[in-house]
Formats: structure tokens, sequence, C-alpha cells
């Protein structure tokens, strides 16, 4: 390193994805698929199977397993390994059997098989898995903020495991962290410490996002080696990003130990499929969690990362009514104006409230108005210039202009931070909005600054920091960040603009206000459904309870009954009032839309299904063809999803019941290259009567018994058919009784992509 700039940089150039060593937790086997021959091994076979590794390459598996075991492997190769791990797998040696988890992945035409003892024979059953993290995914739903729901993670990721402490470390735009909740039994809390972006590579997040868990039982470990190092099919090091067993960096190991770490756990939080943050573990001694238990852990942060949404959307709800009160004037403003300027004009103090700025300026052709504190016009007119090539979907933020901008030197106190709104590059309209500096200063968990080492050989050596004592820093050139309902109602004006401009400002104004109208109705409805019908009927419920409870000598057979009987209506009753609320909510929550990708969407909707009821995996799913990305509200859409889906399952009597999802695509116009996509989701149930086919998308209308198949309340069509038409779609169904039924959809054309 010695000819080399030695910056924060160095790790990201590490190849931690091929470090040819793992683990010594457990054995790693390299077959040839198909014919299960021993391509590589790690060197301690002999400490777990008794065999050393010579012994094993080139051989056959079935020289180390035994036919039934060859059998279930070769099964599971069809499979997708994820709903097979772990296999349940033993071994002769010594004299007595051991048993091993077997955790198998593919890679290009290779299987890797990694075995981890386990303490005890037997697999973890569903009834088993349901139990320990039924509680928790109930109180994670529940939670009303993102911060409480961290804090339920953790708290119950640590009782399940038993680490010293768990943490849950959310990334920034810049890619540092900080911690936002943490459970521990330690003297010193990391609450709200800061950690730098170099503290977690590129690279480590890169395998973060393909790999959902990483387990270090012992820092202080000796790797062990693979032989051969290299694979003998391609004569590279072998890829081990999806292994469980893989040795993790040197520098990562010190970087434990400097931090009196000796066990650590790490579980990734995914949105939008990007790495959110990671529910930390650490140990102060050596800890192996088991497969099963890494499992639940796992399955804990899959459905954190998918409430994110969710929680994240409920954040500053008052704020983000207040935005939409603003762009109710906004509506209202413009389509009464000549044109865009005057319009803007007459809103100056409403510009600024819109994104809790301090100065904004508004351009129309060669014209500049500035509202409240701005640089001046000339600063101005070269700051746009330079922000016009780095505009995306028409928009520029940023919390520290002078970072990418030096010239924003001489005006960071009134303009660290600026948002950007292109309206109409032809007609030259924009706005700016501007947010002083704001000197903060910033607790680190320890220096953020990655010192030097000075080797015996006089080169340099960048490492771990040494100290994780509380470092803090005085931070310029930064204003306060701009939250997302700010840059989302601001990508919403210039559509409002856009509506002006085209003549339809007025259609907008009278459907703001229906909509301002029917929000008012719905929360009256919320608050009336929740405080004046609920706590009545936990009244009942209880009371009836307690007669059963207290009465029962008194009671004969008949009244006992009867109680019973008041205290399942008064839950269906409940169940009831709780999916209208849904209903109510859903036509008020806002519309996040996003690139999703339908592939992994889908997957996750059966994945859920077939966890949450484990009989449904008697159900054959068919995909015939990928899905195309779309863009739209992901949490919405994969309930719209999860609803057809559900049903088609549930309304089914066949012995082979299958269910097929899949689209649809047509040419608009044969001189146009875009298409239409309409999604079905198809089933071989019980069908539909023709004259049903409108009445099942109605609220509470069911065409069955209230306890047949299953039960319901009846609005899962109905919010089905919301969802859809909110993303500007429609949707009906063609169905045969007896013989299936299918669902078809479709979203707005904008949509596809």
């Amino acid at each position: 390193m010695t000819d080399e700039i030695i910056d924060l940089t160095n790790c990201d150039r590490e190849l931690i994805h091929i470090p040819s060593l793992i683990q010594p937790h457990g054995v790693l086997l390299v077959l040839q698929d198909p014919t299960l021959e021993i391509l590589q091994v790690s060197s301690n076979t002999q400490e777990f199977v008794g065999r050393q590794p010579e012994e094993l390459l080139n051989k056959s598996l079935s020289d180390l397993l035994d036919a039934k075991q060859i059998k279930l492997i070769q099964q599971c190769l069809a499979e997708n390994f994820e709903s097979v791990n772990p296999l349940n797998l033993s071994i002769q040696y010594l004299n007595k059997l051991i048993f091993f988890d077997g955790i198998v992945h593919r890679l290009d035409n290779i299987i890797i098989l990694e075995l981890e003892q386990k303490k005890a024979k037997g697999k973890t059953g569903f009834f088993d898995f349901y139990q320990q993290v039924r509680g928790t995914i109930t109180r994670i739903q529940k939670a009303p903020m993102l911060l409480e729901m961290c804090q339920i993670v953790v708290t119950e990721v640590r009782r399940i495991t038993g680490f010293d402490r768990v943490m849950v470390y959310r990334f920034d735009q810049e890619g540092a962290g900080r911690v936002i909740a943490e459970e521990t039994n330690q003297e010193t809390p990391y609450l709200d410490l800061h950690y730098p972006p170099s503290d977690i590579p590129k690279q480590a997040r890169q395998l973060y996002t393909l790999n959902w868990l990483r387990l270090i039982p012992d820092a202080s470990y000796q790797p062990v080696a693979l032989i051969p190092a290299n694979n003998p099919l391609t004569n590279q090091p072998l890829d081990l990003s999806l292994s469980v067993l893989r040795s993790v960096s040197p520098i990562h190991l010190e970087y434990l130990q400097n931090m009196g770490v000796t066990a650590s756990m790490s579980i990734s939080l995914m949105q939008d499929q990007k790495l959110w943050g990671l529910i930390s573990c650490h140990h102060s001694s050596p800890k192996y969690v088991s497969y099963n238990i890494r499992t639940m852990c796992e399955f804990i942060g899959q459905v954190m990362s998918v409430e994110l949404a969710n929680k994240e959307a409920s954040e500053d709800i008052d704020y983000k009514r207040q935005l939409k009160s603003l762009q109710t004037q906004f509506v209202e403003s413009l389509s009464q104006a000549e044109c865009f300027l005057d319009g803007m004009v007459q809103l100056k103090s409403q510009l600024l409230n819109l994104t809790s700025a301090t100065g904004a300026v508004i351009c129309s052709g060669n014209q500049c108005i500035r509202v409240g504190k701005t640089p001046s016009e000339e600063e101005v007119h070269a700051l746009l210039d330079w922000i016009k090539p780095h505009l995306y979907h028409n928009l520029f933020e940023t919390r520290s202009l002078t970072k990418d901008y030096p010239a924003a030197e001489s005006f960071k106190a009134i303009a660290s931070g600026v948002l950007a709104l292109e309206i109409s590059r032809v007609h030259h309209n924009y706005i700016l909005w501007f947010r002083p500096e704001v000197i903060q200063t910033v607790n680190w968990g320890g220096n953020p600054n990655k010192p030097m080492e000075v080797l015996s050989d006089g080169s340099f050596r960048m490492s771990p920091r040494k100290s994780f004592e509380l470092w803090q820093e005085t931070v310029q050139g930064y204003a306060l960040p701009w939250k997302p309902c700010e840059v989302e109602a601001v990508a919403e004006l210039r559509s409002l603009v856009v509506g002006v401009v085209l003549r339809q400002a007025d259609k907008l104004a009278s459907m703001n206000f229906e909509l301002q109208r029917s929000n008012e109705e719905l929360d009256s409805f919320a608050y009336v459904a929740s405080h004046d019908l609920k706590e009545p009927l936990r009244g009942i419920y209880n009371y009836a309870n307690f007669l059963m409870e207290d009465y029962a000598d008194v009671l004969n057979d008949d009244g006992i009954a009867k109680l019973q009987t008041l205290v399942r209506l008064t839950q269906r009753m409940e169940d009831l009032i709780n999916s209208l609320l849904h209903f109510s909510r859903l036509g008020r929550a806002e519309l996040i839309r996003q690139p999703v990708n339908l592939n992994e969407l889908v997957q996750q909707a059966i994945t859920t299904l077939t966890i949450a009821r484990p009989q449904q995996s008697e159900v054959e799913f068919r995909i015939p063809q990928p899905f195309k990305n779309v863009e739209c509200d992901r949490a919405q859409i994969n309930e719209l999803f999860t609803n057809l889906i559900s049903n088609a399952i549930k309304y089914n009597d066949k012995p082979e019941k299958w269910v097929e999802v899949g689209f649809i695509e047509e040419n608009r116009e044969r001189r146009v290259a875009s298409t239409s996509v309409t999604f079905y989701v198809r089933d071989n149930g019980i069908g539909i009567p023709e004259e049903h086919l409108e009445k099942i998308f109605q609220i509470f209308r069911r065409l069955h018994g209230r306890d047949d198949f299953g039960g319901g309340t009846g609005v899962g069509l109905t919010i089905a058919r919301k969802i859809v038409e909110r993303h500007g779609g429609r949707i009906w169904v063609e169905s045969t009784p007896t013989l299936g039924s299918t669902f078809y959809f479709t979203l707005s054309v904008e949509a596809n992509t």
C-alpha cells in the first residue's frame, strides 16, 4: 500500500465474497450437479465426520451419506432450496450417529452443502416455529409507530436468542448508520450513536442484500481453508456470497474485538430492494445460535421489512395533512391565475410552508421572484444552471450543497439545503427552496476517521477503530434533511401546475374538495367505530366471560352455550369493525409509487401464506412467465395479490389444488410499441355463479355461510377493488361453477415499466 493513496475506500476493495475460507463451526462441501461428486471440501472434515478431506475429494456424496439422504438431496435439486432448508442429515462417526442441519444452495452448475452439527435429534416443526414467533409478529404489526416497532423487535430477538445486546441500526442517505433501538444488559448504551459509512463497506452491504442473516459465533476463530482453494471447474475462488459459514473479513473481526464483542449476528432489513438497516446482535463471549433459531430471527426481520413502509407512512401524519391542505390552496389559486408566475406569487408564505423552507425562488422565463432568505439573483441563475443536469424525475435535493457545488460556500448560511423542482424546461419554469446551515453536534461511537498503523517495514495499514467511546463532532455546512413527505408534496405540486397549464385545475380543485370532505367523513366514522362501538363490544365480551367464569356452578349447559355464542358474536362484530376501518383508511392512505419487482412480491405473498397456513403447502403454485417491474404502491399491491391468492386457496374443495398467477400482454396500437398488461389469479376451485360475479366486490357480501371455507368478513375483494381503482385500473372476474375462477385486473398504463 506504500504506492497507493490511503483513504476510506480501501475496505471497499476487499474481496470478501471469495475468501476460500469458512468459519470452523461447520463443514462445507462443493458438489457437482447432478452427480453429487465432491469437488471441494473444508479442511475440518475429520473433526466433524471422521474423514480426511483427501478421502472425500472426487468421491460421491453417497460415500458420506446413506441412500435415503442422497435421495432426499436429489429431490431437493428441483425445488427452491429456501423452502427445504435445513435438511435433517446424520452421519455415523465414532460408533454413534451425529445429526446435522444441512443447508443447501445452488451456484451455477454446482451445489454447496453446509453441515452444522445439531445439539439434539429432530427438526423444529412448524407448530413450534409458529408458537415462537406468533406473538412477536402480532406486536410488530400492531405497533403504531416505527420506533415502537423497532423496540419490540430488539426486545423479542434478544428474548429468543439470549444475546447481550440487540440493536436496530438504520442507514441514512449518505450510508452512515445510527442506533435507533436497543435492548441490552450491558452498562454502556449505544442508543442514538452514529457510525460512519466506512464501518460497513459497499461490498458488505451487497452481501447483506443477498444473504439476510450472518452469524459469527466466535470472533477469535481460526479460519478453515477449502481444499482445493479454487473451484476445479472454473479454477477460480468459490463465490461464498450465499454461504452461512463464509469466513468474514479479518478487518471486521478486528473491529469486533476492539469493540469487546466476541459473538455477533446481523439480520438485514430491506425496503424497496435496498438495505434499510440491520438488526445487530452482540455477545461478550462465544455464542452459537442454531439454524432454527436463526430462521425465526430472519423471519422476524422479513416481517419487519414488510412493515417498514406502513410504519413510515404513519409518521408525521398531522404534518402530512397540513401539506395536503396547502396543496388544496395551490390548486385553488393556480386555477384562477392567468399564468404560472402570478398564481405562485399569491402564495408566498404557503410556498415556504410546503417544505418548511426559509427561502424560495420562483423562476419563469427570465423572471425570478425571491421569497424569504435566498441567494442573490445572479447566484440563483448560476446555481440553477448547475442543477439542471443533476435533476432526477424533475427533482433535485441536497442538505449539503457545498459538498457538490463549492460556489455555495459564500451563501451556505442561508442555502446549505436545496430542493429544486422543474415544472417545464421549455418555458423555464422552476421552483427552488432553501434551508439554512444548522451547526450540529453528532455523537459517534468512537472517532469515525479510520486510524493509520505504521508497520515494522515502514508501510501503512488502515485499521479499525481501537476505541468506541463517545466521540462528538461539530458538523457544519449541513441543513436539516428534507422529509420524504415534503419531497413527495413538491413532486405532486408539479402535477397540479401542469394541470393548470392544461386548464384542468378547476376539476382538480373540485376533486380535492370532495376528497377532503370524504376524508372528514371517514375520520368521523373511524372515531365512532373505534371509540363508540369497540369499547362497549369489549365490555360485552369481558362480562360474558366473567359470567361463565364466576357463575359456572349456577348456569346450566344451555345458559353457558348462549354466553359462548354471545362471545363469538362480539368477536365477529369487532372483526367487521376492524375490516371496515381498514377499508376506510385505505382510501386516505398516501399512494407511494415506486418500481416494484413483481416476481419477488408474488413469491413473498405465496411464502407468507404458506408459512401462516401450513396446509397450503399442498397447493401447486404456477407462474407461467417472469413478471415485469411495475410502478405501484408496493404495500397495497402486495395486499392485493395476497387477498386474491388467499381466496383462490380458500375457496377450493378439490383434492389437487392449483393456483396460477400471471399476466397477459396486448399491443395497444400496432404503430405504437407500448402495451397494456392484464394481471390474473386463476384457480380450479368451486367457482362463482354468473349472477354473483359483480356482487362479490360489494362490502360484507358473502356467497357462503359465515363459517364455511374458513369464514371471513367479506371485505377482502372490496379492498382489492379499492386498491386497483386507486392505481387507475379495473378488476373483474370470469368463473365457471365447480371448475374455477379467474380474477383479472389492470393498473394504469403508466404503471407498466
